[in-house]
């Protein structure tokens, strides 16, 4: 549905986006991943037809972003970080004038508005000035906006920004509903919204794309890296230092609080230190409240790929 090859953008001398290449199949949501300033907003923005790129191609079901524009904008629906909205404006006569600008008569915008009134709760404030609107609710009127043309790729640039705890598990929902019958490309830095919402994710850093997959296939990456976490009640050199000698033991992070050690324990690949932990306590008569492996998280691999990512790129700037 998306196919992006060889995508580079420049701002005068600022590399914003750096041979970028990705596709994006029928259906499903997929996650956009990467920290501030990776690039992300500059790549939905050439992919919904708002920039053009420096150099690479893009296309939407076969129509190039670049060459075939008009196409393109009747395929995507795009909600930006921050919807560019008229404060004049009652949220019911912006919708209305939206669907106009898209070429829909009066029939099909008051059905379109009152589907879109209904699946973003917008309800009391259709008819309020969007001025007068919280950001959340503003944020509401901008993904009413993207979806009124009920169009067949949604592109999403960080959809749940201002949102209240309720609002955003809604939101969460519904783009998993849309996400059924639309191909879904959400843009986001908040690991824990791509793992609940995202059946893919493709991580973005200093412009470059540096691992894609599913979050699960992402933290499977890092499966051998799993660390032993424990309790401890006894003297922290000491269980440090006798827990940093078990075998399989590489490094061991311990911190005191009221006479008890917490330990972070990293083994060696594939292997598991928990019983050895626990005869070592055991022998030692000291108590032990806690013992459990922590598998790899999605945190985990992206703070690892982001920082390998940024250091290359630091690494080219000072050759």
């Amino acid at each position: 549905m998306i196919q992006v090859t060889n995508l580079t953008k420049r701002y005068g001398p600022v590399l914003a986006v750096d041979d970028v290449s990705f596709h994006v199949e029928r259906g499903g949501v997929v996650g956009f991943l990467g920290p501030n300033g990776a690039g992300k907003t500059t790549t939905l923005r050439i992919l919904s037809c708002y920039q053009p790129a420096t150099r690479g191609s893009a296309t939407v079901r076969g129509f190039d972003v670049f060459g075939q524009s008009m196409e393109v904008r009747r395929l995507v629906g795009y909600l930006p970080e921050s919807a560019p909205l008229y404060p004049e404006m009652r949220s019911r006569e912006y919708l209305n004038f939206r669907g106009k600008l898209r070429g829909m008569d009066s029939q099909e915008c008051r059905a379109a508005i009152n589907r879109v009134t209904e699946r973003c709760w917008l309800g009391e404030f259709i008819d309020r000035p969007i001025g007068h609107l919280s950001k959340g609710m503003k944020q509401r009127v901008g993904l009413a906006d993207a979806i009124m043309h009920n169009p067949e790729v949604l592109i999403l640039d960080e959809p749940t920004i201002g949102l209240d705890p309720v609002q955003i598990r809604e939101t969460r929902n519904l783009i998993k509903e849309l996400g059924e019958d639309h191909t879904i490309l959400l843009s986001s830095h908040i690991l824990h919204e791509v793992e609940q919402t995202c059946d893919r994710t493709i991580i973005i850093a200093a412009g470059r794309i540096v691992a894609t997959g599913s979050p699960q296939e992402l933290r499977d990456q890092l499966s051998a890296k799993a660390r032993v976490v424990a309790e401890v009640q006894g003297p922290i050199e000491e269980v440090r230092g006798a827990v940093q000698g078990l075998e399989g033991v590489l490094n061991v992070e311990a911190t005191s609080s009221d006479g008890w050690v917490r330990l972070a324990v990293e083994p060696e690949p594939q292997r598991d230190v928990r019983e050895a932990l626990f005869r070592l306590t055991a022998s030692k008569s000291w108590t032990l409240r806690e013992l459990r492996r922590e598998g790899a998280t999605l945190e985990d691999f992206f703070v690892q790929v982001t920082a390998r990512q940024q250091q290359a790129v630091i690494h080219t700037d000072n050759r």
